[in-house]
């Protein structure tokens, strides 16, 4: 790897205005392009001290071995070039928003004499007109079936036009109406282009005019008792409410619009976008990527720490810019709906707004409908990440990998084959819990996850590391003291023991603190021939005892990703059982404490009101009417919420207040 400081610009030589720069490794390969309104802020924050930065970015600086840069007028022609250089050089260190696929669109070729109604993939091109994308080419064909029965344009190949032009016959398609047969002359070329302009209008979102036409239609020709063309209309009329179905209603306001949703970890980003057209959803596309270093001005937090959540609006710029940099103007919508704001917002609205040739708004919904269905995207979002993690996970080569990586990395006498990982959470010292989640064979094994919830209110999540470690061993020696053998089996009844089995290797969530605290409960116990790491969520850097450095793994490494599933599984267990403990010290401690009143009763009393504050607000009537709740129990529980009096005793069986 080479030093920054060999190749750094000499100073006063980077140009002070916008512009676009290139880092090469020693072959000559572009491996990042980036942009930049001041090229000399930007290219001279990279080469600041190596430790601020970071690690993806220390990773990149450290394999370039120079940099180049081009001066452009303004902000907007240097995302161009920076789009454009991406796609020429495809830099392994800029985020790939591409799937392993092409989307497929519904396409017309409204440049043809005689349009053709089609499924096409890849680059868009000019005289054709798309709508789309959809996530699968048989639901194109689905929505054309049903929708050449009232819309009977051209759907064939150019070979097959010209075959049926010089035979004179129409294809099967024309015999059963799904075709107005322009091939053999039945429809003019004027009468087939206005077949097809409505079938564009219908696809565009003109729905409610074509509907009410047909059903006007329809009711006349029942009227004048031609009952076989009304009985067509009501089958044109139901297929077009069945292609209406297949499209929910999202925006009332019938919007055009494409609605991002991101799903982030540290090392890949989920991408889903909803293709909103007159309000009705048409077409869904999402893909899983590997996130890029991010520039140095936007990997260091207040502090001066490096972080890893400033980076969005970079990513959601570098998503709307790939995504429409290639595509028709018909492609941009009016609309581009985000979870934040890109980077430079105004440079990308109006290069979308070039691009689309009219006026484009990028925003970030607050409330209302575009709120909730942006929610419903960045859902989708972490689904799909879940399913890219779950398919990962289900490969057995990468597991096996994963393992062994961890051996070497750990430098481990044996792959990790049992791996326990334990987190703390709290709130402010309160209710503080941990979790300890258990991996074997690199798979979660959910009947072995234990909670624990910490004996010490106040105390820092070091010592609650501390805590629950020493409960974890002592339990462990306690087993093995009683019989239990290395595997963990009680020799009396031949099943296993809880805590009895010793992990290969222990997994805190946290850095060198948490490592240390871990590290003395087990050599307080005597457990010396456990591994131990710890892993630092925000640099994701894995630490070892008594080591004043951390071990890096590399970001695509299996022994990484499986240690950060472990840690996030931990911590995903650890906050639903705070969670659980919050709520019901929130909603249980005041009903807790009123005689007669019971869970069951408690229960009933939370279902019918919904929290304590609305019970408080209610009626002694009110209180009465609820299943398993008499009138005495009512004044009682009126007189405790009030607090004017202390609450008397209450008979469970009848309701009756007890005398003192």
């Amino acid at each position: 790897m080479a030093d920054p400081a060999t190749y750094r610009p000499a100073p006063g030589e980077i140009p002070v205005g916008p512009g676009v720069y290139r880092f090469r490794d020693d072959t000559g390969r572009v491996i990042y392009v980036g942009k930049a309104k001041s090229l000399r802020a930007r290219l001279n924050s990279y080469f600041q001290d190596i430790a601020g930065l970071h690690p993806r970015t220390q990773q990149m600086v450290l394999t370039a071995s120079g940099v180049e840069w081009t001066v452009v007028d303004t902000e907007v022609e240097a995302l161009q070039l920076e789009y454009t250089w991406i796609k020429e050089f495809d830099p392994r260190y800029n985020v790939k928003y591409r799937d392993d696929k092409s989307y497929p669109w519904l396409a017309v070729t409204v440049s043809e004499e005689f349009p053709r109604v089609m499924v096409m993939r890849g680059a868009q091109r000019k005289g054709v007109r798309y709508f789309g994308p959809y996530g699968h080419a048989w639901a194109i064909r689905d929505t054309v079936d049903t929708l050449l029965r009232v819309f009977p344009m051209r759907s064939c190949s150019a070979g097959v036009f010209r075959r049926a032009k010089a035979v004179g016959r129409p294809c099967l398609l024309g015999d059963i109406g799904k075709c107005a047969a322009p091939c053999v002359g039945r429809v003019s070329a004027e009468e087939h282009r206005a077949i097809v302009d409505d079938f564009m209008a219908f696809m565009g979102g003109q729905t409610a005019g074509f509907t009410r036409r047909i059903k006007t239609r329809m009711r006349e020709a029942s009227e004048a008792q031609e009952y076989e063309l009304a009985a067509r209309l009501r089958d044109d009329l139901a297929a077009l409410n069945r292609v209406l179905e297949k499209q929910t209603v999202v925006l009332g306001d019938g919007t055009d619009a494409d609605v991002f949703g991101f799903e982030i970890d540290p090392l890949e980003v989920a991408v889903q976008i909803f293709t909103v057209r007159g309000g009705r959803i048409r077409g869904q596309r999402g893909w899983v990527a590997d996130r890029p270093p991010p520039p140095p001005s936007a990997s260091m937090a207040a502090g001066g720490a490096p972080t890893d959540d400033t980076d969005v609006p970079e990513l959601v710029q570098r998503a709307l810019v790939t995504l429409y940099g290639e595509s028709a103007s018909e492609a941009v919508p009016r609309q581009v709906l985000v979870p934040e704001l890109p980077a430079d917002a105004d440079v990308v609205t109006e290069l979308l707004s070039e691009l689309r040739g009219g006026p484009v708004t990028i925003r970030v919904p607050r409330r209302g409908d575009k709120k909730r269905l942006i929610e419903t995207v960045e859902q989708n979002a972490l689904q799909s990440m879940a399913r890219h993690k779950m398919k990962r996970a289900g490969d057995l080569t990468a597991r096996s990998q994963a393992l062994e990586e961890l051996q070497d990395a750990l430098s481990l006498p044996t792959a990790p084959l049992r791996i326990e990982c334990y987190d703390v959470s709290n709130l402010q010292g309160t209710e503080i819990v941990a979790s300890m989640v258990v991996f074997e064979d690199g798979l979660p094994r959910k009947s072995e996850y234990r909670r624990f919830t910490i004996r010490h209110e106040g105390q820092s999540d070091v010592a609650a590391m501390h805590e629950v470690i020493t409960r974890r061993f002592e339990r462990l020696l306690k087993a093995r003291a009683d019989g239990a053998d290395e595997q963990g089996i009680d020799p009396e009844t031949g099943k296993p023991k809880k805590f009895a089995y010793a992990p290969s290797l222990i997994v805190v969530d946290g850095g060198p603190p948490q490592v240390a605290a871990a590290q003395a409960a087990m050599r307080e116990l005597g457990i010396n021939d456990i591994a131990l790491c710890g892993l630092a969520k925000r640099l994701e850097e894995v630490w070892v005892p008594d080591d004043d450095d951390p071990v890096i793994l590399p970001r695509t490494s299996e022994g990484l990703y499986l240690l950060q599933r472990v840690r996030d599984e931990a911590h995903r267990f650890a906050i639903a059982h705070h969670r659980q403990r919050r709520a019901k010290a929130m909603t249980g401690s005041v009903l807790d404490d009123i005689p007669g009143l019971g869970p069951t009763r408690r229960r009933a009393l939370l279902k019918t009101f919904g929290s304590v504050k609305k019970l408080k607000a209610a009626g002694a009537e009110d209180i009465a009417n609820v299943p398993g709740i008499g009138p005495a129990t009512a004044e009682s529980i009126v007189a405790a919420l009030s607090g004017k009096t202390p609450a008397p005793a209450v008979d469970m069986a009848t309701g009756e207040i007890l005398e003192d």
